[in-house]
């Protein structure tokens, strides 16, 4: 299983924004479909933005056209850009990733996400 590492979280006024930086360890990181997901207290954790292997996106409805995810496979990193952030966007944020967990190469919404990081902290106040 891949390792993960979250980092760039923190507390901002709403309308800022932050990036959320995941560093993936292992060799075979193109293979892996990536993903962020959140969670509150209380509530399932939800998965706000996936990237696959190919690099086709998919947004929660929530936060489409707000946030952005890329890949570095050069790197092994997938980022999270957040604009524009509300106080519905306080959350713990959780990278995650899988390779060969779907049978849709270009749909990382339905992938099986099995490695997750620790998570990073994000406030929004308003």
């Amino acid at each position: 299983q891949v390792q993960l590492v979250e980092s760039g979280g923190g507390s901002v006024q709403a309308g800022g924004s932050l990036r959320l930086s995941c560093a993936a360890s292992g060799r075979s990181f193109v293979t892996y479909h990536m993903g962020w997901y959140r969670q509150v207290p209380g509530k399932e954790r939800e998965l706000v933005a996936g990237i696959s292997i190919g690099g086709h996106v998919y947004y929660a409805g929530s936060i489409a056209g707000r946030f952005i995810i890329r890949r570095d496979n050069a790197k092994n990193a997938v980022y999270l850009e957040m604009n524009n952030l509300k106080p519905e966007d306080t959350a713990m944020y959780y990278c995650a990733g899988c390779t060969l967990c779907s049978p849709y190469v270009d749909r990382p919404e339905r992938a099986d996400y099995r490695s997750f990081g620790q998570g990073t902290q994000v406030t929004v106040s308003s």
